[in-house]
């Protein structure tokens, strides 16, 4: 292994310890929250309340699959995973989508019951404190979660910011209803419980939609920019076939490119080698480039230019 790939490596595995600490901190907090609201909604009969603990309980249901998934994510490659085991965030991601699924339906079980049967909340100042300081809470998770998201190019922590920012929307939610259910509306407690399941669906779909596109390999990078730099090194007569995969903050390229036929292979190689640290140089998430080297064709001098399929 080179000096620039162990570089990259050791680089990966501390990123991975740190998100792993960002998401213990956050199943603290979550755990904090989501035990206060359950303890409030299930002792106030509101299904809005309680449907917002088991909201803030799945965040730290997540935070825990996150641990486990980036414990084995921060694994080197080997052989049977040569790729690495970076994938196994995309699927915690999409595990922390089914699990906001499966509470989605608790949540609309709890609200029609509260519209069906005559629930009579009791709406107190302590309630109403402890939903305000949940929300500060959460408010604060989340631009910490996304902060240390972006910094590191995380999709499952960007993915547990969004989930934790619904959160925040719910509570917002709850609190309105409480203070209608203290105006003497009680079918307010249901209905926002309702709502309150429609964006979790929403939230859900959105998280479930990123990890399928990682795991499916979707396009990670523009081919005609990657051409366009792949063009710019000397010796480069054409680029095309360019594909790239993997994690936002892991990818990996391949693309064919065409050199004069006269270059012997050292050279055709040396070629191939600058093409590689400028796509490196161009695109830092890359950690590995696999370029195609093949002779010019004669015929190649009729094209009006080349491109990237």
């Amino acid at each position: 292994m080179d000096t620039s790939l162990q570089d990259r490596t050791a680089a990966l595995q501390l990123r991975n310890r740190r998100i792993r600490f960002v998401l213990l901190a956050i199943l603290v907090a979550n755990w904090l929250v989501a035990g206060a609201k359950l303890v409030f909604g299930l002792v106030s009969q509101s299904a809005a309340v309680t449907a917002d603990g088991l909201h803030s309980f799945i965040d730290g249901g997540s935070n825990v699959l996150g641990l486990v998934a980036m414990g084995v994510a921060s694994r080197p490659a080997d052989l049977d995973h040569p790729y690495g085991h970076g994938k196994f965030e995309a699927l915690a991601s999409l595990g922390i989508g089914a699990m906001i699924g499966i509470g989605m339906l608790e949540l609309g079980r709890m609200a029609l019951d509260s519209l069906m049967h005559d629930r009579h909340v009791e709406v107190t100042p302590a309630m109403a404190g402890v939903m305000a300081l949940t929300l500060v809470i959460n408010l604060v998770v989340t631009r910490v979660e996304r902060h240390y998201g972006e910094r590191y190019n995380s999709t499952l922590l960007l993915a547990d910011a969004s989930h934790t920012l619904s959160d925040v929307f719910v509570t917002l939610a709850v609190l309105a209803s409480l203070g209608l259910v203290a105006l003497g509306y009680p079918k307010a407690d249901g209905v926002v419980a309702l709502l309150v399941m429609v964006f979790v669906a929403w939230v859900a779909y959105g998280i479930i939609r990123q990890a399928v596109g990682i795991l499916s390999d979707t396009a990670r990078l523009d081919a005609a920019q990657v051409a366009q730099h792949t063009m710019a090194v000397p010796g480069v007569r054409s680029c095309r076939d360019v594909r790239s995969r993997g994690m936002e903050e892991s990818v990996y390229v391949d693309l064919k490119i065409e050199v004069a036929p006269e270059l012997t292979t050292a050279q055709a190689h040396e070629v191939a080698d600058h093409v590689e640290r400028a796509l490196h140089a161009a695109y830092p998430q890359v950690v590995d480039v696999v370029v195609h080297v093949e002779p010019e064709h004669a015929e190649a001098s009729a094209r009006p230019s080349p491109h990237a399929s």
